[in-house]
Formats: structure tokens, sequence, C-alpha cells
């Protein structure tokens, strides 16, 4: 080989280098709603903490990747994803195949499990909280389930986060019988609950814990089955653009590694108090 080739290779190889090192340096911002714990808040400092920044934070690590967390209105987070305003969503999304018409999913990295919530001043007829209906599976005792919880709610006005599953869920098996509210958050949707101007709501249990333990949630109680699958999807996953499939891969056999050796469901117990990541 002579001189000029040699050296036409050293170069290039210096380009090839030099841009894996600038693909590995850049910043990856990842969008969380900061107003939905204990899957992300905001501290004191303004600074977002949660399950979703230690999962994330954890995947990043694994990833060898810089990551930052950036907080986004939960009513905008896919289309601020898809002009390119942030490169991932960590925001408790749930993987339904809707959202998987716009934007992709890693694997999921935790497990929904979604409940009714309802004043105790309501005294409703008693139902089995133990009881699970898997929308993807249609069995007797799911369908028995719903019409019981669907008869027992009739006329009731029901509260939801607006562009949510659990408003999705609502509209579509309950939408005749009872009034649909919609919230911009949770904790508006907690505060009516509390003060009585609905007389109960829908979300994942996660969220229902942190108000069921708090002072005003006191005067509410979990009422029915879980509800999961269908409209709720397989799982929680990290909202990717559909081009970006190399940040997928990566995110992806990072999930692979922090489920395997136990840092994700210590993280779950650590925000949740229970397992809620383990298939």
């Amino acid at each position: 080989m002579n001189t000029f080739k040699m050296a036409l290779h050293v170069m290039l190889a210096v380009i090839i280098v030099s841009q894996a090192h600038a693909e590995d340096s850049k910043t990856v911002k990842i969008a969380t709603e900061g107003a939905f714990p204990p899957w992300s808040a905001v501290d004191t400092y303004g600074k977002p903490v949660g399950f979703d920044i230690d999962v994330g934070t954890a995947l990043c690590e694994r990833a060898k990747l810089k990551c930052e967390f950036i907080t986004q209105a939960w009513d905008g987070i896919i289309p601020a994803l898809n002009v390119g305003k942030y490169d991932a969503i960590m925001a408790g999304m749930s993987i339904t195949e809707k959202r998987k018409q716009v934007i992709a999913f890693s694997e999921p990295y935790a497990l929904t499990s979604n409940y009714f919530v309802v004043s105790k001043p309501l005294d409703l007829p008693a139902m089995d909280n133990s009881v699970k209906i898997n929308l993807s599976t249609d069995t007797q005792g799911g369908r028995s389930a719903l019409q019981a919880l669907k008869k027992n709610l009739e006329g009731k006005v029901i509260g939801v986060q607006g562009s949510t599953n659990a408003e999705a869920f609502v509209r579509e098996y309950f939408g005749g019988s009872v009034e649909i509210r919609t919230y911009d958050k949770q904790d508006n949707l907690n505060l009516d609950l509390v003060s009585g101007r609905i007389d109960g709501g829908l979300a994942d249990y996660s969220v229902w814990k942190v108000f069921l333990e708090s002072k005003d949630g006191a005067a509410a109680v979990l009422y029915g089955p879980r509800i999961s699958g269908g409209v709720f999807g397989p799982g929680v996953g990290i909202g990717l653009q559909k081009r970006d499939k190399e940040l997928a891969g990566r995110f992806n056999d990072a999930i692979k590694a922090i489920s395997k050796d136990g840092t994700l469901k210590e993280i779950s117990l650590k925000w949740f108090g229970a397992d809620l990541v383990s298939q």
C-alpha cells in the first residue's frame, strides 16, 4: 500500500471513530409529565423525580447514554416527540395499538393495573377487588364482572385524566351509563373526588396508592376488579420516534439487563411498595 492510500485509510478511520464518539456524546432528551406521582413528579428544586426517572437513569447508565429529563404536559407529549423536541418519552405511558400508529415503543418496563376508586359515602354494592378482568381475553367471568361494575356505577359522575387509556376505556365500556368528566392532571381529579364534585375515577393502581394513603384519600376506596389488557395494552414502554430504531435497540437491551439483575424490581419496590414490573 502506497503512502497516499495509507493516509487516506487513516483519515477515514479517524472520521468514523469521531462520528461514533459524537453519537455517544449526544444528550438523549427524555420527556416526562412531572405531574403523575409516583411515576413522575417535580421536587422543590424543579427537578423531575419518580419511578420513570430512576428507571430512565438506570437504563441510560446501562446503555452508556448521556440523558436529560425534561417535563412536558401530557396532552402534547406525543406531538412534541414527533417534531423532535426530545428523543423519548418515559411518562407511565401504556403501549397501545392506537399510539403505535404514530410512535414506536420499547419493550415494556412495567405493567398496569387499573382500578376505579369511589367516594365512601356512596355506599355502593360490595365488589371483590381481587377479581381480575383482562380485556384481551374474552372470558365469562370477566364479562360478568364488567357488567356488574357497569350496573353499580350507572348514573355516577366518573373522572378520568384526558387523553389517557382510562378515558378511552370509560367511553367505550361505560359511556352510555355514566357521566364522564376529564381532567388535565390526576391531582385535580383527586381534589374533585374529595370535594364531592365527582363520584369516582379510574386510574392505575400505582397512582391511586399514593392518593389513598394520603389524608384526603381516607374518604375514598378502591372499588371493583383490576382491569388490564385491551385498550390498556401489554404494559408501559418508552415512546420513541419510529425512525429511531438504533435508540430503541439500546433501550431494549438495557431493559433486559436491569430486569435480569433485579434493578428494575428494586426501583419498583422503592416507589410503589410493590412489584409492578415482573411479567
